[in-house]
């Protein structure tokens, strides 16, 4: 018997888009427009029936030539920008909808839950809507019966059950739907953003579920934009770019690889920050950029911003933050840890914030900086994760071996604030 779960070859998908109608501007023009329709509308019609690229501008190829394998009990990712395709081959799997050329073949019982409360119906109660669900999923009523009570706990919607579902909450929703979806048991579970829904307790309760779910020998197809989770979860990866295969491989690096094309640059072009404070204040950001400087000894990362004064300062103070791609904090410099008071400013100046051996106290990897400019009990400035800068590995104990996992908490970053020349 074979052990591939999920066999995706060459699929592609087609859709027709709409496209702005023309209007005419003057009321000749429109009658014009009125007496042609009938042999527009039959154009129309035709053009329905035939897909020809090149001479139609309104093609679009959601999917093109998708191919990859889903072993079973294997855990996959599928990540990607919005609009790359991900949904559209979720609803392939799931026989929602079919491809436009190639073939798809699934081996065992599939539960999909791509979006929220998809099947449930609004007239019906909670209650008979996860019978009428687990029964779409192809579940008998014994095994919907059996496992009743573990997806009502689950979903903490116990006191709403015989209520109808269109009275309920979109989080209420989700976590039925989910619950349906993950109780019931499928050889193959397919999820597709549901962690966008729903508050902290629901998608750590997800999380643990889909986990449990994979480790018990169970194939999960999982679509998010939370990258701690995907890591968390799977253990391969598919990358989707303009809905091509852009890569496939270990989680970790198409993860990495993915967080790096998000924001590929650590430079901030000039006029960025043209923010002007409130209360009589007048303060610029004019440019902020990075550069990181080797050595054996450690790796010393430059952070340069001009800012423009356009009345007196008697003192600015600067706050330096740096989090993980997916947003973690991982250190908050403040002025009091570190100096970094900015005093007596007028006109253009520029300054450099300066970390030294900072792949002594980061792991090696990419992480974006934040750069706070503020007035005391005023924030005027508030530049945000808008550059990356990587940290290089550092043997600390000299045994050869680097550190690769981010230290995720608040570390002490040393830092120092200079003047430069402008």
């Amino acid at each position: 018997m074979s052990d591939v779960a999920v066999s995706v070859d060459n699929i592609s998908k087609r859709y027709r888009i709409g496209m702005v109608e023309e209007k005419s501007d003057t009321m000749v023009g429109s009658m014009v427009k009125m007496l042609k329709s009938p042999i527009t509308n039959l154009r129309k019609l035709k053009s329905l029936r035939s897909f020809k690229e090149g001479e139609q501008t309104d093609i679009i190829w959601a999917l093109k030539d998708v191919s990859f394998e889903v072993k079973q009990g294997e855990s996959i990712a599928i990540i990607g920008k919005n609009g790359a395709g991900k949904s559209t081959l979720l609803k392939i799997l799931s026989k929602i909808t079919d491809p436009t050329s190639g073939r798809a073949e699934i081996h065992g019982k599939v539960s999909s839950l791509l979006e929220v409360g998809t099947g449930f119906h609004p007239d019906l109660t909670g209650r008979e809507n996860v019978y009428l669900n687990g029964t779409i999923l192809g579940m008998k009523k014994v095994e919907i019966d059996r496992k009743f009570d573990e997806i009502v706990e689950f979903s903490g919607v116990d006191k709403f059950v015989d209520t109808p579902v269109k009275r309920y909450s979109s989080g209420m929703k989700v976590r039925l739907a989910f619950s349906v979806a993950a109780f019931l048991e499928p050889e193959i579970l397919i999820i597709d953003e549901v962690l966008a829904v729903g508050d902290l307790d629901f998608q750590r309760k997800c999380l643990g579920k889909m986990d449990q779910v994979a480790k018990s020998g169970r194939t999960v197809l999982f679509v998010s934009h939370n990258m701690a989770a995907v890591r968390n979860l799977c253990e391969r990866g598919v990358m989707l770019v303009g809905g091509k295969v852009n890569y496939i491989g270990e989680i970790n690096e198409i993860v990495s690889i993915y967080e790096k094309g998000m924001n590929n640059s650590n430079v901030v072009d000039p006029g960025m920050f043209p923010i002007k404070a409130s209360h009589g204040y007048a303060l610029q950001m004019n440019s902020l950029a990075s550069r990181m400087e080797n050595s054996p000894d450690g790796a010393t990362l430059y952070v340069e911003f001009e800012l423009e004064a356009f009345e007196d300062f008697k003192i600015i103070e600067v706050f330096f933050i740096v989090q993980a791609l997916d947003g973690q904090l991982i250190s908050k410099v403040s002025p009091k840890m570190a100096d970094l008071y900015i005093k007596d400013l007028n006109g253009k100046k520029k300054f450099v914030l300066i970390s030294k051996n900072i792949n002594h106290f980061l792991a090696s990897g990419d992480f974006t900086y934040s750069v706070h400019i503020k007035l005391p009990r005023l924030v005027i400035i508030q530049a945000d994760q808008i550059a990356r800068f990587e940290v290089p590995g550092y043997d600390s104990y000299g045994y050869g071996r680097f550190f690769e996992t981010p230290k995720f908490g608040v570390v002490p970053l040393p830092l120092i604030l200079k003047e430069a020349p402008l």
